[in-house]
């Protein structure tokens, strides 16, 4: 029998999807799936006619493999990974290929990396983003590990994986846990993308009483400008739903939201790594909220409902003037908003490459996030042609294109905050983007009396503005400190 040109673990939803994607490119395949049943019904259903072929072992899989064998894992991340890792590498030969596809940590994969070059297998772990329909028809892929490897799956790769204007939304990212890490922060800003349209529209809901067939409207027109995106689409089209009795089908679904904990890896390395990567922490901790139904009911009842219009200023608020301004306002408080977000993100993927040693492309992987992916928009674009005019770029909103339209926005965005606080609507995200907006464009924060507070009770010590960077003062505040302080600072 014809060697497959690459295996693959796990047939669950996103492993049977890309395994079909590769079979459509003209790639054989070798499937296993620790339950032998579930093997054999993908064999004989979807994957029936095709360049698939079942095994129901370990040992099957791989000698059914051409050489330089390319094993990818499609499993739960974390031991499960280990555990496969384990079972295969007696099985491999020197130069052989294991890709880990899941949502891995990238501590993980680094060592992952770094042990098995060892033992003289490759290791590539690679994010992969899209979902169901992203890993069946052109997904976001972003390889990272052995640099040796990727010649190995390159083709591959960019074969399946989304195209967006003739290129592969496919590029390798770097050494170690660059891919997974790369993927963490997509992660994180999609957690940024999604709190931010649901407080849009609790604004719309809450504050302007607008009809769910209104807004979805709303979002469809806001779909064909700066917000055009994959998930302003389908915000729309959820908005638009109703429920078999004709009620809006969004509104019968329990308001508590789920994690999966790449957002909150996100935030914790940005804590780790001292990034104020503060809207996407909001959004991390307003789905926690969310998950405290039953104390949110009791507190309601007790502390009282956010303030809610009355009906002639709700009349008002849907007057086609007052309306249409404060729905520019929205929309310009989200398109900022969503700036700050990314802006945050690629801090945060700055500063990991200069802890970690990695060279990142960032147009790259905006280019990589142009389609397939769940964060897929437009907007990317302007990215990427930001760090194509300056590949060092510290920060997106020093970016010509990203200030004017921080500029333009800016007075909605203020209005849009505004009115969220005066009707009592949470709007964490919107508020927190502003508040990092208004701190890093200001020259002379407070922190010199927090500075001065540390020292005063703790003779941590402090730079002075009219002296060297880098040389360190303590005063005797109270006159009974003493002269001795206790170190430095960090950042």
């Amino acid at each position: 029998m014809e060697k497959a040109d690459i295996g693959l673990i796990g047939l669950a939803v996103m492993g049977q999807n890309l395994v079909l994607n590769m079979a459509d490119h003209g790639y054989r395949v070798a499937v296993y799936n620790r339950s032998t049943e579930r093997v054999d019904a993908f064999v004989e259903g979807p994957a029936k006619g095709k360049a698939i072929q079942g095994c129901h072992s370990l040992e099957d899989l791989v000698a059914s493999l051409a050489q330089p064998r390319k094993v990818m894992l499609m499993v739960k991340a974390g031991a499960v990974v280990d555990q496969f890792i384990e079972r295969l590498v007696p099985l491999l030969d020197p130069g052989d290929v294991i890709i880990d596809g899941g949502n891995s940590h990238y501590p993980d994969s680094t060592r992952r990396t770094r042990e098995l070059r060892e033992r003289g297998l490759r290791f590539i772990g690679t994010g992969i983003s899209g979902g169901e329909e992203g890993a069946r028809h052109g997904p976001s892929i972003m390889p990272g590990g052995d640099p040796e490897a990727w010649p190995l799956v390159k083709e591959i790769f960019q074969s399946i994986a989304a195209q967006v204007e003739g290129e592969p939304c496919c590029q390798w990212v770097g050494p170690d846990g660059a891919g997974h890490f790369v993927k963490m922060v997509h992660n994180g800003i999609e957690y940024g993308d999604m709190q931010l349209i649901t407080e849009a529209y609790a604004l719309m809901d809450r504050a302007l009483g607008m009809d769910h067939d209104a807004m979805a409207a709303v979002f469809a027109e806001w779909n064909t400008g700066v917000l055009d995106s994959y998930l302003i689409e389908i915000t729309a089209e959820i908005l638009a739903t109703k429920d078999t009795d004709g009620a809006p089908l969004v509104t019968r679904i329990l308001d508590t939201a789920g994690q999966k904990g790449t957002g909150k890896w996100t935030g914790i390395s940005a804590l780790e790594l001292g990034v104020p990567l503060t809207l996407i922490g909001e959004a991390v901790f307003a789905r926690v909220l969310s998950s405290l139904k039953d104390e949110r009911v009791r507190a309601a009842e007790v502390l009282g409902r956010p303030q809610r219009p009355t009906e002639a200023a709700g009349e008002t608020a849907r007057a086609a003037g007052a309306s249409q301004e404060t729905l520019e306002a929205l929309r310009d408080a989200l398109y900022a908003s969503k700036i700050i977000s990314y802006a945050q993100g690629f801090m945060l993927m700055r500063e990991a490459a200069r802890v970690q040693g990695w060279t990142l492309d960032y147009g790259s992987v905006a280019l990589m996030w142009r389609g397939g992916c769940i964060i897929r928009s437009a907007f990317l674009k302007d990215i990427k042609a930001a760090y194509d005019q300056d590949p060092q770029l510290q920060n997106l909103v020093l970016n010509g294109f990203f200030t004017d339209a921080l500029k333009q926005a800016e007075a909605g965005w203020r209005r849009a905050v505004i009115l969220a606080i005066e009707q009592g609507v949470a709007t964490p995200a919107f508020a927190s983007a502003l508040a990092y907006f208004d701190g890093y464009r200001t020259a002379q924060l407070p922190a010199s009396l927090l500075q001065a507070q540390r020292d005063y009770f703790g003779a941590h010590s402090y730079e002075r503005v009219d002296r060297e960077r880098g040389v360190f003062f303590h005063t005797d505040w109270t006159g009974r400190g003493g002269d001795v302080a206790s170190s430095t600072y960090e950042a």
